[in-house]
């Protein structure tokens, strides 16, 4: 849902640019081609509002993206009829009136999973689990005012069990039971529910699609390739776990690199909450800036 709002309003984002350059063509055929397409996203796209039948909140033990997408397909065509009327504050045009509208909202949802984000969903995972990291560290030392800080506008901590999640004149509402999800995502966000049990609230994760600093390649050489990788990456402090979801390397592997870099005195370690956290040392940071600085041997 969030890379097909991207697509509909053609924002430009740091770490999208590239992105919507290469799909928005495709999407624009796609709509051009399929009347239903076109006048779904005119009717689902609102500034301050998208249907609640295609945000469902995951439940437990929904994994895949086709266990949500599921959701989807099985909402009632009346009641997802209505989620759009609200959201479009008009009449359905004729090209919506459908008896199979949800397996036809499902279709177009699948097509942008196929062709937009699957291709770059193994990246895009450890983006997000490294944001998870990052929160979780975030919520041991902060609580929950310094997790939730500038996840998105209008959001923010009360305390006291309240939490604000926009600036809207809505009406306080009771959670009290149900779950409340906190979910990343590298595109978009939004405020989703599934009465009475679960609500949802989707954040850009920080990061976004910005890829790793590549190692430089005579590091690479005088290191190894995975060594210089994560010598590399640690200009900012960093928990082995945030390593891992970073690069896709194991959990024992990054452990094991890191602590030889340690022992030869290239990157420090220090304890933050329940985390520890690795990075350059200034002699790490000079041999990164020697092996890029190409100059030649004397």
């Amino acid at each position: 849902m969030g890379a097909l709002a991207v697509l509909v309003w053609q924002r430009s984002r740091p770490g999208l640019n590239r992105w919507i350059a290469t799909h928005t063509p495709a999407y624009r055929r796609r709509l051009a081609g399929d009347p239903f397409a076109a006048r779904l996203v005119e009717a689902a796209f609102q500034p301050h509002y998208l249907p609640d039948f295609m945000t469902p909140p995951p439940a437990p033990g929904e994994v895949t993206f086709h266990d949500e997408i599921r959701k989807v397909q099985e909402t009632p065509a009346a009641t997802a009829a209505a989620d759009l009327e609200e959201c479009l504050g008009r009449s359905l045009p004729k090209a919506l009136l459908v008896p199979d509208l949800p397996e036809r909202v499902a279709g177009l949802l699948e097509w942008v999973w196929n062709e937009t984000v699957q291709p770059y969903w193994a990246r895009r995972r450890r983006v997000l689990e490294a944001d998870i990291v990052a929160r979780t560290q975030q919520l041991g030392t902060g609580g929950w005012a310094a997790a939730l800080e500038g996840i998105r506008p209008g959001l923010r901590w009360l305390g006291d069990g309240r939490l604000q999640v926009n600036a809207h004149a809505n009406p306080a509402r009771e959670v009290g039971g149900a779950q409340v999800l906190v979910i990343p995502t590298t595109s978009g966000g939004w405020i989703g529910w599934d009465l009475p049990h679960r609500y949802a609230i989707v954040y850009s994760c920080s990061g976004l699609l910005a890829t790793p600093p590549a190692p430089e390649p005579a590091l690479g050489r005088l290191l190894g390739p995975i060594r210089a990788e994560i010598l590399t990456l640690l200009e900012t402090p960093l928990s082995t776990t945030q390593i891992t979801a970073l690069t896709g390397h194991s959990l024992g592997s990054v452990g094991g690199h890191l602590k030889i870099l340690h022992d030869a005195g290239l990157v420090w370690r220090r304890r933050s909450g329940r985390s520890v956290l690795y990075c350059q040392t200034a002699a790490g940071r000079q041999v990164v800036e020697a092996a890029g600085s190409g100059m030649p041997s004397t």
